[in-house]
């Protein structure tokens, strides 16, 4: 038996899902099952093709849900989780028990253990660590926005690595261990600890330049990271720098697409007035209420620019 897991790529809490499934399926419903994985990273205008789902079993983790008849397993949490209202009447309309959607979760790790655990017994064991951490890095549920940037613990090593590294082998060989061993000792070994050194230097980099281009106004950071190649950022930097923010607003560019990050200050006791994924699905793109982002074509650099902006002025009324 053949699981073919699609998972959201360069995403500590994709990677995360991806490694509970694993470990649930093994241990409930096959122990001679087999895995493989794909990650998916959010497009425009986002397609799921046929040979994806070519597997046994075909699994989507962390990741919006596609009506394709070959697909037997679903778990998500996003407000977005739906590319069209067609595919979350299928969803409603499926009876198949193993297809399922809760946006209160912080973390797809935990709706998965939680899920697997009710329905079908699972015992997640050593996976505890694993699935507590994925609901702080997912949720954003750090004590604070020192604690977020400064990056202390092992698992924060190991999501930056995760969301930096474009290695497929190595990611696919980091969810294998999560699966098997205590997160700690996937997260302190010397491979993982190599590819963090060079990130660490990065990061503080990133602090530098966000600080030196960061426009705040009325509650709202802005910052253009395109002229500095910056294909991602820690997404607490702005709080760490500027705490009386509210909202933050920034535009990245890789060579597959532009990309638009908007987030929620954690730290501000003041009320979220803004519902993010619904902001960022008028765009095409979606995510949570607290965070969310919009992908856009590669060779879009002055209209993604311009629907920032948009943004901006939306999140400031």
């Amino acid at each position: 038996m053949n699981c073919h897991i699609l998972y959201h790529d360069n995403c500590f809490d994709g990677a995360a899902s991806a490694a509970v499934f694993m470990k649930f399926y093994l241990q409930r419903i096959s122990s001679k099952a087999t895995f493989t994985l794909f990650g998916m990273a959010h497009q425009p205008n986002q397609h799921f093709s046929e040979h994806l789902f070519e597997g046994d079993e075909n699994i989507i983790v962390d990741f919006k849900y596609c009506r394709n008849k070959r697909l037997t397993w679903w778990f998500d949490h996003h407000y977005s989780a739906f590319l069209t209202l067609a595919d979350e009447t299928h969803f409603r309309q499926q009876q198949n028990g193993q297809k399922f959607f809760d946006p209160s979760f912080q973390s797809c790790t935990k709706l998965i253990a939680d899920i697997t655990e009710k329905h079908f017994g699972f015992n997640r064991g050593i996976l505890k660590e694993l699935i507590h951490w994925a609901d702080i890095v997912d949720g954003a549920q750090y004590p604070s926005a020192k604690a977020a940037v400064e990056i202390d613990e092992p698992a924060q090593k190991l999501a930056a690595v995760i969301e930096a590294n474009k290695n497929t082998l190595f990611h696919h060989k980091i969810i294998h261990q999560l699966s098997e061993q205590p997160l700690n000792d996937v997260a302190l070994q010397p491979m993982v600890l190599k590819y963090y050194e060079p990130l660490q230097k990065k990061h503080a980099e990133n602090i530098q330049i966000i600080q030196e281009v960061a426009q705040c106004s009325n509650g709202v950071t802005f910052f253009d990271l395109t002229p500095f190649g910056i294909e991602g950022y820690n997404k607490f930097i702005p709080y760490y720098l500027f705490p009386s923010t509210n909202y933050h607003v920034s535009v990245m560019q890789t060579p597959q697409r532009t990309k638009i990050s908007i987030g929620y200050n954690p730290w501000r006791k003041k009320k979220r007035k803004h519902n993010l994924a619904k902001i960022c699905e008028k765009y095409g793109g979606g995510g949570h209420p607290f965070v969310a982002a919009i992908s856009l074509p590669a060779n879009q650099p002055e209209e993604t620019l311009q629907i920032a902006k948009k943004i901006v002025t939306e999140l400031k009324t």
